[in-house]
């Protein structure tokens, strides 16, 4: 006798429907699961015969077999519970069979048949849906998430009993109205920079990182400001587009983070790791792949204070996502591919002590120390950082003025101008920002004009950049005209881009 369920899975942070298929044969009583099922799966046989039994359900007779189709990718996690449990009592019919093809269905059962949560429901329901199901059953505690989903019909049930109930038919009390999608908010949520003294060329910079989504590095004495400026960076960002937010939320939704109310995340997020983690947590990865620090800045900042203490190997498997957006993970279950389109900022002293260049203390490292602090970054890594910083500390001045500093929301809104015109020029390019732009359009999207050439030739020949950082200096030149509402790039803007390169000065100095 067979009986087909229906349920979803992930990759990456995609979802897609799975076949669940149940067949009874004669022969000595027992469960086998196939089709790739990791261990928590393969426990389900247990879980969901108790759940059966418990629930007052009659347990199919004879050789049970449920396969999980498509049998070629890996199946994770105890959300198949419920479809399986499913699938079993419509073996003997305990359920209509045409009936609960109808529907999909995801939860983890617990011995006494109630239904607990499980992460990931939101991309799972947005792939059921793609697939063309309009009816999904879910645990009741992962209704908000998945309500978050328009389209479909949604039955949020808390035990065995009552999925059963909606699957043949009764389950209106258990159906739930989708939420609609928040508006985008226009408001500054958090620290602004209106709380920064001084730090005018700091600020200045990264003003230039927003409008352009580039990425900054911060060199500077303990105390001079690194932190509270990066703090405030996502105030002046562009709020996101649904699409964004849509996105970041399958990513938070997947790795269990959104918490006990979920919703749409709509602020941008600022994830500042500490420089003891280790490579696969901020890379992503693991015995079941997850999406690591860089996916949960997507669309948002990456901060990474004491840029030189984090482990050599972990930062610089971040070459490839801050050139392509993604990171791919492979591992014997499969390949993962998750998004990581993020703004980098990182921070690091001048040298071991941190006191190099300043007057308020004297500086205990010599130059090979500062050479060897220097060198934990590698040239390839540091191409990929457009604007690199030197800041001071704030003078006494600047720190008692009581005139209130330039808010966030003045700030933004020149971004947005300066978006807004990228958006315009790059609208059939499919690119977002200058910072997207690829090696091989910057010529037709960025193109300097002649004085702006020879001003680049100059630093070139002196500074020795390479091809790729050159490159970056015409991005971040570009978007420096676009704050100014300038259409052609001129001398002035360059010059103010080649000035962001003072990591090579820094490095000259140590030598």
């Amino acid at each position: 006798m067979l009986s087909l369920a229906f349920s979803a899975a992930m990759q990456g942070i995609e979802g897609y429907v799975v076949r669940v298929e149940a067949d009874s044969s004669p022969g000595s009583p027992g469960l086998a699961i196939i089709g790739l099922p990791d261990r928590a799966l393969n426990e389900s046989r247990e879980r969901v015969r108790a759940a059966i039994f418990n629930s007052g359900f009659a347990y199919p007779a004879g050789r049970l077999l449920v396969n999980l189709s498509p049998a070629d990718i890996r199946k994770e996690g105890p959300a198949f519970d419920l479809p399986i449990a499913l699938a079993l009592l419509a073996i003997d019919e305990q359920i209509d069979r045409l009936q609960l093809q109808q529907f999909a269905a995801l939860g983890e059962l617990a011995l006494d048949g109630n239904l607990r949560p499980v992460n990931g429901i939101l991309p799972m329901v947005l792939g059921a849906r793609n697939a063309g199901f309009d009816k999904l059953i879910v645990p009741n505690t992962n209704a908000d998430e998945a309500a978050l989903v328009d389209g479909i019909e949604l039955y949020a049930v808390d035990s065995l009993q009552s999925a059963v109930a909606t699957a043949i038919g009764n389950g209106s009390q258990w159906r739930t109205q989708a939420r609609p999608a928040l508006h985008v908010t226009q408001k500054t949520i958090g620290a602004d920079f209106s709380d920064v003294r001084g730090q005018y060329g700091a600020k200045r910079a990264l003003e230039i990182a927003a409008a352009g989504g580039h990425n900054v590095l911060f060199v500077g004495p303990p105390g001079c400001g690194k932190t509270m400026l990066a703090r405030r960076l996502p105030s002046i960002l562009p709020p996101m587009s649904n699409d964004e937010a849509l996105e970041v939320t399958k990513i938070y939704s997947v790795a269990g983070l959104l918490g006990a109310n979920p919703g749409i995340v709509r602020t941008r997020p600022f994830r500042f790791p500490h420089h003891t983690i280790s490579q696969t947590a901020l890379v992503g990865g693991g015995g079941v792949a997850k999406p690591g620090e860089i996916s949960l800045a997507h669309h948002g900042v990456l901060f990474l204070d004491e840029l030189p203490e984090f482990n050599r190997a972990a930062i610089e498997v971040m070459r490839q996502p801050l050139e392509e957006g993604t990171v791919t993970i492979a591992r014997a279950a499969g390949t993962f591919c998750y998004p990581a389109r993020f703004m980098l900022v990182a921070s690091m002293n001048p040298c071991p002590c941190g006191y190099r260049g300043t007057r308020s203390a004297e500086c205990r490292c010599d130059e090979s120390a500062v050479a060897k602090y220097v060198a934990k970054l590698s040239g390839p890594l540091l191409d990929r950082i457009d604007l690199q910083i030197e800041i001071r500390r704030v003078p006494f001045d600047d720190m008692v003025k009581r005139e209130p500093a330039e808010s966030s929301l003045t700030i933004r809104e020149r971004v947005q101008q300066a978006r807004s015109r990228q958006q315009t020029r790059l609208k059939d390019s499919g690119y977002f920002c200058n910072a997207d732009i690829p090696a091989h359009a910057v010529r037709a999207l960025c193109r300097l004009d002649e004085s702006a050439m020879r001003l680049l030739a100059t630093a070139c020949a002196q500074r020795h950049f390479s091809a790729r950082a050159l490159d970056r200096i015409a991005r971040v030149a570009r978007t420096i005209a676009d704050l100014a509402g300038r259409q052609e790039i001129a001398t002035e803007h360059v010059a103010e881009a080649i000035q962001y390169r003072s990591l090579e000065r820094l490095d000259a100095r140590a030598a």
